[in-house]
């Protein structure tokens, strides 16, 4: 569990709610059914126009990672690679087909499974960006969909103001129905510009970092296979490698 974004989240709602306790506010004036549909729902909505289906459901897909992000072992994933390497400088390319068939990464597997099939260099680094920079692209989109909702939040935050604002001055005669409008029209405004800044926003950051991370293994890993099919000391792999440390 990724205990700085649970630590963040337990936060941004401590800060909220403690900051208008300490205010002298109450807890029920935050909740306020209306507001919460027109920024959600409204929110929602735009991100739903502006982003593609595959997009958005692979945004479903790994929010996720927000609490459980995919390991990534950098260190482990060099160790692996030199051990490709001296498998290959011991029993010859072909030697590396057992472990490509238990391999459980399917990156890794495919790489493998071309050095094994005798591929040129150059092939195998085309096949191979490919397949990373494709996934890149397309978490950073998913990533995008939040980042979108970060976008639009705060705006349709002003809408549920000013709707509430209309709501009040169309019942300046009946003070009975000034609350509730003067209500969604501050609440509306606070859910549309704290969802965005303390979770939508964040949470877009968050996801394009690991989706970067998981690129840069998937880089290591090429540039490691690409030097075992071109015969490299496995020593010189290593340090090579090692570059791609943090």
């Amino acid at each position: 569990m990724d205990v700085l974004s649970l630590i963040g989240i337990i936060l941004a709602f401590v800060a909220i709610i403690g900051g208008n306790y300490l205010e002298g506010g109450h807890l029920s004036a935050l909740l306020n059914g209306p507001a919460a549909l027109i920024v959600l729902g409204g929110t929602l909505a735009a991100s739903l126009l502006q982003s593609p289906m595959s997009s958005f459901m692979r945004a479903l897909q790994i929010v996720g990672w927000i609490l459980f992000p995919p390991r990534i072992d950098l260190p482990g994933g060099i160790d692996r690679v030199v051990n490709w390497s001296l498998t290959a400088r011991k029993e010859g390319l072909l030697g590396l087909e057992a472990i490509a068939d238990g391999e459980p990464d399917t990156y890794s597997r495919k790489g493998l499974q071309l050095l094994v099939d005798g591929a040129e260099p150059e092939a195998i680094r085309s096949i191979l960006e490919v397949d990373f920079m494709t996934q890149e692209a397309r978490d950073i989109q998913a990533a995008k969909v939040f980042e979108s909702m970060g976008g639009y939040a705060p705006t349709i935050g002003i809408i549920g103001a000013v709707m509430g604002l209309i709501h009040v001055m169309g019942n300046l005669a009946d003070p009975s129905q000034l609350g509730s409008g003067i209500a969604v029209a501050f609440v509306a405004t606070i859910y549309g510009v704290a969802s965005a800044n303390l979770i939508l926003l964040p949470i877009a950051s968050k996801l394009k970092a690991i989706a970067l991370r998981q690129s840069r293994y998937r880089e290591m890993l090429l540039e490691g296979i690409l030097s075992i099919a071109e015969g490299e000391n496995p020593r010189s792999i290593e340090l090579k490698l090692q570059g791609f440390m943090e």
